[in-house]
Order: structure tokens, then C-alpha cells, then sequence
């Protein structure tokens, strides 16, 4: 049975256990160096279509959710290795696209990731005129 007077003690406890028990992160310079290299041409040895970060995730054994943890850590420069896939492969897809390299529907797909879109510009006007008025104008 627990005791009024030991309450606090279980509480500081039970705060300390949820804040301080954590996986430690598997972070080390070999995996950076190894996530540049896989961008400068890694990704092509590993006979990857584009560059990507689920590419990377593979090579190097990581999670997804770890990449962008360790993006999210100023002292670690994944941030800076995950701009440089998305440019890399905006690049690569726009080359290869242009070169016929690539299926049109899987470039349109990618490079629609990256700020690409199709568009048609249209225009509505609002006029006040039956249909009549408007086929009989059409003739002039």
C-alpha cells in the first residue's frame, strides 16, 4: 500500500522515467558521410531510379522517422542532406524526363512534388445575354 508521504517521491520518479528513458540516437559522422556519398552517386550504385530519401534510408539502415529527427537537430546537418536529395532528384527527374529517359506520367508524378504542375489558364466572364443573343452574335 502506498503512503501519503512517499506520493511525491513516486510522482518525481514517474516524471524522471517518462523524461529520461529514451533509445539513444544511432547518429554518428560515418552515416553522414555515407548519406553525401549516397548523393554523390550512391544512389546510382544502389541502381536507384532517382535520388530519394527512402533511398537513403535504405542504404544507410534508418527509418524515415529517424531522418527527419536527426533534419530537425540543428547540430546534426541532415537537414541540409535532405534539401540536397529533394534538388538532386528534381534535377535528375527533369533531365531524364527532358532526354525521354523516363515515362512522361512518372515525371509529371515526381516533378509535381517539386513545384511542377499542369495547368490550363481559364477565364469566366459573367455576361447578361440568353443564349439566343449569344449564338446570334457568334454569326456577326
Amino acid at each position: 500500500m502506498v503512503m501519503l508521504t512517499q506520493l511525491p517521491i513516486l510522482w518525481v520518479l514517474f516524471t524522471w522515467c517518462r523524461t529520461k528513458v529514451a533509445r539513444p540516437t544511432s547518429y554518428t559522422e560515418e552515416i553522414a558521410l555515407e548519406a553525401w556519398a549516397y548523393l554523390d552517386g550512391g544512389w546510382e550504385d544502389a541502381e536507384h531510379a532517382v535520388p530519394s530519401v527512402v533511398g537513403l534510408c535504405a542504404v544507410i539502415n534508418r527509418a524515415k522517422s529517424t531522418i527527419y529527427d536527426w533534419a530537425q537537430d540543428p547540430e546534426k546537418e541532415f537537414s541540409d542532406i535532405l534539401s540536397a536529395i529533394k534538388e538532386k532528384q528534381e534535377l535528375v527527374t527533369f533531365n531524364r524526363a527532358l532526354r525521354g529517359d523516363y515515362n512522361a506520367a512518372i515525371a509529371k508524378l515526381l516533378l509535381g512534388k517539386h513545384g511542377y504542375h499542369d495547368k490550363q489558364d481559364t477565364m469566366q466572364t459573367n455576361v447578361d445575354m440568353t443564349h439566343e443573343e449569344w449564338l446570334s452574335n457568334l454569326d456577326e
